[in-house]
């Protein structure tokens, strides 16, 4: 009989859509798993797929296994839509709706089998995930502590503050800000950006650690603060 652990879940959004949710999970399930963790990624919804939640096969190359049985029963996935859209539009397409509480069976069953259960969002956090739900809401209410990926690209400052600015505004615990720094982004927009960040995040969340992401290496030891319990 498997043993019944109780893991720790932790939900990953971002400022918009192409902030890098994907390259950062992976990268941060892939740095637990060195620090000695047992980790294992949720895509709880992933809209413009067929079969597989693309998201999960990447978390799965960086980490460096493939599929686990967990991603063939489709409970990292709960939700799988065609239509490259919002859960809530992808869902109705298909005569669908999304069940928040399925979702947090999921993960609740995830957390019996491992010790950190990474849940990537789709979207950022203002996406609907139905109607009456934004993925915003679903976090705050499942208690979960909350990693933003903000970028460095044009824009990003009046992005990561609003959604800085969100989190606080719904409750939401958020325990990290990882500013994912693109390699064509100019050096002296990206540091600017970055001070300004920290320093917003610095009055709403004066607990929460921003990271300059520029290498999986960054991400060490953001397993205990996300883990910690309050």
């Amino acid at each position: 009989m498997e043993n019944s652990r109780n893991g720790s879940a932790l939900f990953i959004s971002g400022v918009d859509t192409d902030s890098g949710k994907t390259y950062v999970t992976s990268r941060l399930a892939a740095q637990m798993l060195v620090e000695g963790y047992d980790v294992i990624t949720q895509k709880p919804v992933q809209t413009g797929c067929e079969d597989m939640a693309e998201d999960l096969v990447e978390h799965r190359r960086v980490m460096g296994c493939g599929l686990l049985p967990e991603d063939r029963d489709r409970l990292t996935c709960t939700y799988l839509f065609r239509k490259p859209a919002s859960p809530a539009l992808a869902a109705s397409l298909e005569g669908a709706r999304i069940d928040p509480e399925a979702i947090a069976r999921d993960t609740r069953e995830l957390c019996r089998r491992h010790d950190v259960v990474l849940v990537e969002g789709a979207g950022g956090l203002m996406v609907p995930l139905s109607d009456d739900l934004l993925t915003i809401d679903y976090a705050a209410g499942q208690k979960l502590p909350m990693l933003l990926v903000a970028t460095s690209k044009l824009g990003g400052i009046n992005h990561a503050l609003l959604s800085i600015e969100a989190c606080k505004a719904h409750g939401v615990d958020l325990r990290v800000v990882v500013f994912n720094r693109m390699p064509a982004d100019e050096k002296i927009m990206a540091d600017d950006s970055l001070a300004a960040i920290r320093a917003f995040a610095a009055k709403l969340f004066p607990e929460a650690k921003v990271v300059d992401f520029t290498c999986q290496e960054s991400l060490s030891g953001l397993g205990k603060l996300l883990t910690k319990q309050e």
